[in-house]
């Protein structure tokens, strides 16, 4: 989920030679099997179940079927973070109008909301990287905002000071270990970074400075079209996104993430993070899980497999757990698939956002065309709701 100044077109970065390679790649393709074949309908079976007038940025399902979602900060609307319910335009602000209300207007806004996800708790976690350039002049710094589903509460909240979510840093994706009490972001900003967050202690560090987290020399596609963002002179440039797709096993001792802008998915220990261990001994333990595709989002099922994004294709891969990457479904409907998170049974929830037609990317107006869309997937595995 992608919201992207001229401070994100960083320099492309090689792969530091000692990432050791846990896989190979091959076209053989996923073996995933369905529960009850003739009850569950077909693997890649694609439904949409929300068309929206606003742009959904992050999307997360609860174990229930509820769905929340981010309002993307590319393309404004008259919230931050909405319920949807299945239909047309069927959402409605949460937790409250309170927490919608004009970006910078108060402490308990939600300036710039991006990721989403529900742990096991019934908490929704939202990340919001802040504004530092408001209308009203008065900076409005990230934060790590959880608001309990049923209450709808809020139930954690920490404001980050300029050393953890610095000027020009962008607060985007979120994997959330509610069992061991950490948070997992990606800051795709700036300054590429993996904010890891103790939730019980309130206390947060970044993890920067590594290649892994730097965008790779490959464009961004969509529509056949090579994204750019402009330069402070008005001229336009190639798109390069660092870090932003991020999850976690089902087991919470593994962090997969990569580059938007990037071909490789890789992996590191969460204990290294948990543990505050330095950062060459967290370098030396990254490993290189396989090849992806170009991608904004990412969902790992308990098994190990990782759905992914397919931004140049419109779809949805799959990279298995043991290194294959195959395609789980293409829809001509998919016009960027901004993330994805697992809800109940087997169906894989998609934000669809058309954030190429977007006027940082066009250069100029905006040619996005309602409907944007809520999708799901049927993967014949199981997942963890709601990441």
């Amino acid at each position: 989920m992608l919201t992207c100044t001229t401070a994100l077109v960083v320099s492309a970065c090689s792969k530091e030679t000692n990432l050791t390679q846990q896989s190979s790649i091959s076209p053989t393709a996923i073996a995933v099997v369905q529960t009850s074949p003739s009850a569950s309908p077909e693997v890649g079976k694609t439904e949409i179940v929300a068309e929206l007038d606003i742009t959904p940025g992050n999307v997360t399902a609860s174990r229930d079927g509820r769905m929340f979602a981010s309002v993307h900060g590319m393309r404004r609307g008259p919230a931050q973070l909405i319920e949807i319910k299945p239909g047309k335009n069927n959402w409605s602000t949460f937790p409250n109008q309170e927490w919608n209300a004009k970006p910078g207007s108060g402490s308990n806004v939600l300036n710039t909301a991006h990721g989403v996800a529900i742990d096991s708790q019934d908490r929704l976690w939202v990340t919001d990287h802040g504004n530092w350039m408001p209308d009203n002049g008065k900076p409005q710094q990230p934060k790590l905002v959880a608001f309990d589903i049923n209450t709808r509460k809020q139930v954690f909240r920490m404001d980050f000071p300029e050393e953890i979510g610095p000027r020009g840093g962008i607060m985007q994706d979120i994997a959330v270990d509610a069992e061991r009490g950490f948070a997992y972001i990606a800051d795709c900003g700036a300054t590429p970074a993996i904010v890891v967050v103790d939730i019980n202690n309130k206390t947060a560090h970044r993890f920067t400075n590594h290649p892994s987290l730097n965008a790779e020399n490959v464009d961004l596609v969509v529509e056949g079209q090579i994204l750019k963002f402009p330069r402070p002179d008005g001229s336009m440039q190639n798109a390069r996104v660092p870090i932003n797709p991020i999850t976690i096993s089902a087991d919470g001792e593994i962090i997969y993430y990569g580059a938007m802008n990037g071909e490789t998915l890789y992996s590191v220990p969460a204990r290294l993070f948990r543990e505050k261990a330095t950062n060459a001994e967290i370098s030396q333990a990254i490993k290189v899980v396989g090849k992806k595709p170009v991608s904004d989002g990412i969902s790992t099922d308990a098994e190990g497999n990782h759905f992914i994004t397919n931004l140049r294709d419109n779809a949805i891969d799959v990279l298995s757990k043991d290194g294959k990457l195959t395609r789980l479904v293409r829809d001509d409907r998919f016009l960027f698939p901004d993330n994805v998170r697992f809800g109940s049974d087997s169906w894989l929830y998609v934000a669809v956002n058309q954030l190429h037609r977007s006027s940082i990317f066009t250069g100029k107006s905006d040619v996005g065309q309602p409907p944007y869309l809520i999708a799901r997937v049927w993967t014949g595995t199981k997942g963890q709701p709601g990441r």
